[in-house]
C-alpha cells in the first residue's frame, strides 16, 4: 500500500465515524460495508457504555465525533506534511494502550498504520470495544490490513518498538522493560488553567468543557487553576453550574462524596458548590470531583514555575500569557499533530 492508499483510507473511517453523533446517529447510504458495520459497530457503542461506567453515551460519542472531524484530507495532508515514508521499512510496533478515555489509543494506532508499520496491539481492560471493529473496517476496506493488525492479551513478543501509556509507576516498568527497544514512555501529565479575573462568562463557560469532559479522566482536562491573588471564584462556580448533572453519574458522585469527606476529617480549607470542590494545592493532579488552584501575583513569576514544570503539562489554558498556550475549550479538541506529552510519534516512526 503507497501512503496515498493508506490516507484513504483513514479518510474512510473518518467519514464512518461521522455517522456516530451525540446530536443522532444516522447510517449514511454510500459508505462501502456500512450495511455490515454499522449495525454491529453501534452495538459495540453499547457495550462499550454498559462495560465501563465512566464510558457514558455522551462521551463515547463525543470522542468519535471529534475523530470524524480529524481524518479528513486536508488535516492528514497537514500531518503528513513533514515526513517521507514514501520508502519506509516496515517495522512491528507494539502498543500498551491507555483505557481512561474512550479510544485514547486511536491516534497511536493510525500513526503506526499511516507510517507503513505492523501495529501489535494490547488494549486497556476498561477500553476494549471500539477498537477492534475499527480495525475490522479497516481489513474490509482492504485486506491487506490483516497482516499490520494483531491484537494481543499476553505479553508482547517480536517487536521492533515499543510506544507505551501509563501513569508514573508503570512508566518505571515500561522503561525497564523495554529498555532495549526503541520507544516512546509515556507518563502522567495534567494540564492546568490561567486566569486574570477577566474572563467573560463565555470563555468560563469553555473552560467547564476543559475541566469536566471524561469526568476530567484525561491528560487534557484542565485539573487545576492558577488564579491572582484574591480572586473572587462567584463567577466562575456560576458559570461551572450546568455541570452539576454529573452527580446524576454513581462513580463521579461517589468520588466527589469521598474526597470531601477526606478533605474534611483532614480540616483542609474548600470551597465547594455541591458537584465540584476546590482545594487550595500545589499539586497539578487534582482528583475527580476536585479541582486544585495556586493564586500567583506576577505573572512573569507564574511563566518560569510553568516553564519548570513543563515535563508535567500536557495542556495550557489562557490567553494572551503564552505562545504554546490553549484557548477556553479547546482542549478536548486536539488536532493530529497535537501529541501526546508533545513527543512527535511521526518522527518517531519514521526514524525507526
Amino acid at each position: 500500500m503507497t501512503i496515498d492508499q493508506r490516507k484513504s483510507h483513514l479518510i474512510q473511517v473518518g467519514l464512518f465515524l461521522s455517522q456516530f453523533h451525540r446530536e443522532g446517529i444516522q447510517q449514511l447510504s454510500d459508505l462501502p460495508h456500512n450495511d455490515l458495520f454499522f449495525n454491529a459497530f453501534r452495538e459495540q457503542i453499547d457495550l462499550a457504555v454498559h462495560y465501563n461506567g465512566w464510558f457514558t453515551r455522551e462521551n463515547v460519542l463525543f470522542s468519535l465525533k471529534e475523530w470524524s472531524k480529524a481524518l479528513t484530507e486536508a488535516n492528514l495532508d497537514n500531518w503528513l506534511k513533514p515526513y517521507n515514508f514514501s520508502d519506509q521499512q516496515s517495522k512491528t510496533v507494539g502498543i500498551v494502550m491507555a483505557g481512561n478515555i474512550p479510544l485514547v489509543g486511536f491516534h497511536d494506532f493510525i500513526s503506526v498504520l499511516i507510517s507503513g508499520h505492523k501495529v501489535l496491539i494490547k488494549q486497556s481492560s476498561n477500553d476494549q470495544k471500539l477498537l477492534p471493529i475499527l480495525a475490522d473496517y479497516l481489513m474490509a476496506i482492504e485486506p491487506g490490513y490483516k497482516e499490520l493488525i494483531e491484537f494481543t492479551d499476553g505479553r508482547f513478543s517480536n517487536f521492533d518498538a515499543v510506544i507505551a501509556t501509563g501513569s508514573n509507576n508503570t512508566a518505571r516498568y515500561f522503561e525497564y522493560y523495554f529498555a532495549k527497544t526503541p520507544s516512546i514512555i509515556r507518563k502522567n501529565r495534567n494540564s492546568i488553567a490561567v486566569l486574570t479575573g477577566n474572563e467573560t462568562q463565555a470563555e468560563l463557560q469553555a473552560l467547564g468543557d476543559d475541566i469536566f469532559r471524561y469526568f476530567g479522566l484525561g491528560c487534557r482536562n484542565v485539573s487545576k487553576l492558577y488564579v491572582p491573588e484574591a480572586y473572587d471564584f462567584d463567577l466562575f462556580f456560576k458559570t461551572m453550574f450546568p455541570w452539576a448533572e454529573l452527580m446524576n453519574n454513581a462513580k463521579y458522585a461517589n468520588n466527589y462524596d469521598y474526597n470531601k469527606a477526606v478533605y474534611l476529617m483532614s480540616e483542609f480549607k474548600l470551597l465547594d458548590n455541591g458537584f465540584l470542590i476546590l482545594k487550595e494545592d500545589k499539586s497539578f493532579g487534582s482528583p475527580i470531583g476536585t479541582l486544585f488552584f495556586e493564586t500567583y501575583s506576577d505573572e512573569n513569576s507564574l511563566k518560569i514555575t510553568l516553564e519548570e514544570n513543563k515535563e508535567n503539562l500536557q495542556c495550557i489554558v489562557s490567553k494572551g500569557l503564552l505562545d504554546e498556550e490553549i484557548a477556553f475549550g479547546q482542549t478536548q479538541h486536539p488536532q493530529l499533530w497535537d501529541y501526546a506529552d508533545n513527543v512527535d510519534t511521526l518522527k518517531f516512526l519514521q526514524q525507526l
